[in-house]
């Protein structure tokens, strides 16, 4: 992986490829069509059948971005299945084999998410939608929050690879989120933190943080590059949503916390194998 030089180059690479997302997608097996179908229904009655669509499509290519990923590293992954109110989750059937290699599958999901809120918001600027727009705003928040540097969500498998340190930062701002927000989703977040912080530092896996400075850097460059566009994309995302109801902006934070809801089930699933 050293001649790519770093892991935003790694990643564009990868999923400049779209014979990595065609492959991705035939891992979705009937069972995974369904819970996807039940998930829109269920998701419908809150939010309308053409959001619940759109919402569910941003969720399965955040989760196409780590099964992508994990396929580029050699780790055997089980198709996305949805849970309503939860979001999704893929059964990673092997381990990484370092920091650096579940960095890569970590920030997977954003990049890819990160892509497919963009493309929302491409064609909310053509049309003025601001049915895209909302799409754009929820994909943008739903991956900006799963950047937060605190395992199990995707920052903070991304922030072991750079510093386990910045496990405690991530912890101060999730502390923050849930004093805004009071949120159980969060609240659960916080517990399994803990409970990664105390593994990370106590007990870890020999030699599993060992890794190159270099890959350490460029693990560090390529969060704070993504963190960066998905920032961007939800500013330049919010500004029509002005003209929607505050029950419709309540709505759509609530929706863009159910998939942090999933990498808690990924992260306990993790901590009992």
């Amino acid at each position: 992986m050293r001649r790519w030089g770093s892991i935003g180059l790694l990643l564009a690479f990868v999923f400049g490829k779209l014979k990595w997302v065609l492959a991705a997608l035939k891992f979705l097996k009937f069972g995974s069509l369904i819970t996807m179908v039940l998930s829109v229904a269920v998701y419908a009655q809150y939010f309308g059948w053409p959001f619940s669509v759109g919402f569910v499509l941003l969720i399965l290519l955040h989760e196409l971005g780590h099964l992508v990923a994990m396929r580029q590293q050699g780790i055997p992954a089980g198709a996305p299945v949805f849970i309503p109110f939860v979001g999704a989750v893929i059964a990673m059937k092997g381990r990484p084999r370092d920091a650096y290699v579940e960095a890569i599958v970590g920030i997977g999901g954003p990049v890819l998410g990160g892509l497919a809120a963009g493309l929302c918001l491409v064609v909310a600027y053509a049309t003025g939608s601001l049915f895209f727009y909302a799409l754009a705003a929820t994909g943008f928040l739903i991956n900006l929050f799963n950047m937060i540097p605190i395992s199990p969500l995707d920052g903070g498998r991304v922030a072991g690879a750079v510093s386990r340190q910045f496990w405690f930062v991530g912890y101060l701002i999730g502390i923050g989120v849930f004093l805004i927000t009071m949120s159980p989703i969060v609240a659960l977040i916080l517990i399994v933190g803990l409970v990664t912080i105390y593994r990370g530092w106590k007990r870890p896996t020999p030699g599993y943080y060992a890794i190159p400075q270099w890959k350490r850097v460029s693990v560090g460059a390529g969060y704070f590059g993504v963190l960066a566009i998905l920032a961007l994309g939800m500013w330049l995302s919010e500004g029509p949503l002005g003209q929607l109801s505050s029950g419709q902006l309540s709505a759509l934070v609530s929706g863009a916390l159910l998939l942090p809801a999933s990498e808690v089930l990924s992260g306990l699933r993790q901590y009992r194998s």
